[in-house]
């Protein structure tokens, strides 16, 4: 980065066929970092997108030397995607969010707090007291969101309310250990990573986060459904 200053935070951006928010979600996330004077990263990881996502993440950091991409040749999944942006991170904490930016960057700093209070892993939660849904999901996908929770809790690990939320905080090494061995590389991605954490005895906190539903997700709701099923299976299996 030619800094010799400590670099503070990496934030990792998952990326597929993000074209209509990508560039909004991008100025957000850096006008709030630069605001604070953190020495920060921004790693947006293409997932093979088939659309303007790439050329306007590249026109965006030309002139930002802390704005980089990373590019999949094919779609891989979310999973494979934050995995590659969280080891080629340098960051002491490593962030990683949604290119939807459901949870706004400010809370951020609500996480940063409880990994200042001793936590190596902090996740945002749609499900415990604190949180605060603004744009709720319509109604059958929070069905769907009803039920994945209980799934997790039978089948895999019962310690958190909402292991899906796209907004997560980890410090330096506990991501590196965990994504290093990560083999779920779909959206069910975030359950095999608290279960790894909790089995390398890592301390994880879940922190209620402000939440507003996109209309654009790229989650299919039935076919990536089928899919989370099976990888629950899977990653229990792999216990």
């Amino acid at each position: 980065m030619g800094d010799t200053k400590k670099m503070e935070i990496s934030v990792i951006i998952p990326a597929y066929n993000e074209e209509k928010r990508i560039l909004k979600t991008l100025e957000k996330i850096y006008k709030y970092f630069k605001d604070r004077n953190y020495n920060f990263e921004i790693i947006v990881v293409d997932d093979g997108s088939q659309d303007s996502t790439v050329k306007i993440v590249d026109e965006f950091s030309k002139d930002k030397k802390q704005v980089k991409i990373l590019r999949h040749s094919k779609n891989m999944g979310k999973g494979a995607a934050v995995k590659t942006g969280i080891l080629n991170a340098i960051g002491d904490l490593i962030l990683f969010t949604d290119a939807d930016l459901s949870t706004p960057i400010e809370e951020f700093e609500k996480l940063k707090k409880s990994i200042e209070n001793g936590f190596d892993i902090v996740i945002g939660s749609r499900g415990v007291k604190e949180s605060k849904i603004v744009v709720p999901q319509p109604w059958y996908r929070r069905i769907i969101g009803r039920v994945f929770p209980l799934l997790v809790r039978l089948l895999v690990i019962r310690d958190f309310k909402d292991t899906q939320c796209g907004f997560k905080l980890f410090k330096k090494e506990p991501a590196k250990k965990i994504f290093n061995g990560l083999k779920t590389t779909g959206f069910a991605f975030d359950v095999e990573v608290l279960a790894r954490g909790k089995k390398e005895g890592y301390k994880i906190a879940e922190v209620g986060v402000v939440w507003y539903n996109s209309f654009y997700s790229s989650v299919k709701i039935f076919n990536d459904s089928f899919k989370m099923f099976f990888s629950l299976l899977k990653i229990r299996s792999q216990r």
